[in-house]
């Protein structure tokens, strides 16, 4: 009779004994790691070849990976405040990119325009001020291609001029100055998301106009702390889109502090995790569209690999595979497994009497 039970990939909770006999080996582990439990097959029922079948042993990279839910969108968040008055006589359609010099929303049919710089607008820029939000303003009109001294935090006679120019080119009043609530700075780019005021609604000074992010495309989701550890800056992720089609990615963000838990994360604490799609234009432009994340946690390269169930438990401990020859009966052949590639059904399995090419017994699906 023999003494060894075939291993068999099936979630625990399905497991059935009868009788009070051994019942299924069973086998669950963590990336890289061995099975967590194992229970004995009744050996009477282990050689029934009818019900086997042969794969092969092969040679490659085999990789862990976990699922996790997350949101694609774009990454970054402001908020564009109003800092003049009047009536609100143009303003943007959420979804709306605007870049460096365009119009942002317009007050009295006076345009707001959007300027490159991380410093906000707080005061009136004029002739003879000087500062760091002059230097900013120096360096945002020569980005635009105005002639002036990016480097200088003096508002001058050339500042003032490509004011002007900048006034004209936008059909507004040229003072050559940058009055407060004229220009909104920015450090690039933005993508509208929300607007709260109406087109003929009063501007008041104060008052949010409209909510953006960025234009780079990200996927965001929050990782259990207890699986924290299988993640970092650089990990392969495979994005599953919501139209079933697949894009590759890395993780670009790891959070540092854990989130507690809320009705919408369950009892579990979460860390964020940012992700950079690998061709941000196949994502299409959908907002906070709902995307399943396989993360790849550990990679084994070049190694040799069996399917799951090909894994056989023996009696006196430890693990192996039967080989099938061409000619002559079957052997069991000693294996040390190592990682489990759940998402290929696969575990790579070393042993001095392995070869690539070789043909194991599984049971038959």
């Amino acid at each position: 009779m023999s003494t060894r039970a075939r291993l068999i990939a099936i979630p625990a909770a399905l497991l059935v004994t009868a009788g009070g006999t051994a019942g299924v080996l069973v086998a669950t582990g963590q990336p890289g790691g061995q099975p967590a439990s194992v229970i004995t097959q009744s050996p009477s029922a282990q050689d029934n070849q009818a019900q086997t079948s042969l794969a092969t042993i092969t040679r490659g990279d085999l990789s862990a990976q976990i699922n996790v839910n997350g949101t694609l969108g774009y990454a970054g968040a402001h908020t564009v405040t109003n800092h003049t008055t009047g009536t609100y006589t143009s303003l943007p359609a959420a979804g709306r990119v605007f870049t460096a010099g365009d119009v942002l929303y317009r007050v009295d049919r006076a345009p707001v325009v959007l300027l490159p710089g991380s410093i906000p607008a707080y005061r009136t820029l004029a002739r003879g001020i000087s500062g760091v939000d002059v230097r900013q303003l120096n360096a945002a009109l020569a980005a635009l291609g105005y002639r002036t001294d990016r480097t200088s935090k003096y508002f001058g006679y050339a500042t003032q001029t490509a004011l002007e120019k900048l006034q004209a080119h936008l059909r507004a009043t040229q003072t050559g100055e940058l009055t407060l609530g004229q220009a909104v700075f920015l450090p690039g780019a933005i993508r509208v998301r929300s607007v709260q005021p109406v087109a003929g609604s009063t501007a008041m000074p104060g008052q949010s106009v409209f909510t953006a992010s960025g234009t780079r495309r990200v996927v965001k989701l929050n990782l259990p702390t207890t699986q924290q550890t299988y993640v970092k800056v650089g990990n392969r992720v495979v994005i599953t889109l919501a139209d079933a089609r697949t894009i590759t990615g890395k993780i670009t963000k790891v959070g540092t502090a854990a989130v507690p838990p809320s009705e919408s994360s369950g009892t579990t604490a979460t860390v964020p995790i940012e992700i950079t799609p690998s061709h941000p234009a196949r994502t299409g432009k959908l907002d906070q569209a709902p995307v399943l994340v396989a993360i790849t946690t550990v990679t084994v390269h070049d190694a040799l690999a069996v399917p799951i169930n090909a894994l056989v438990a023996l009696a006196g401990g430890g693990y192996a595979v039967e080989i099938a020859p061409g000619t002559g009966g079957r052997r069991l052949v000693p294996v040390t497994p190592g990682m489990f590639d759940d998402a290929g059904g696969l575990v790579a399995v070393s042993g001095d009497q392995l070869t690539a090419g070789m043909r194991v017994v599984v049971p038959s699906t």
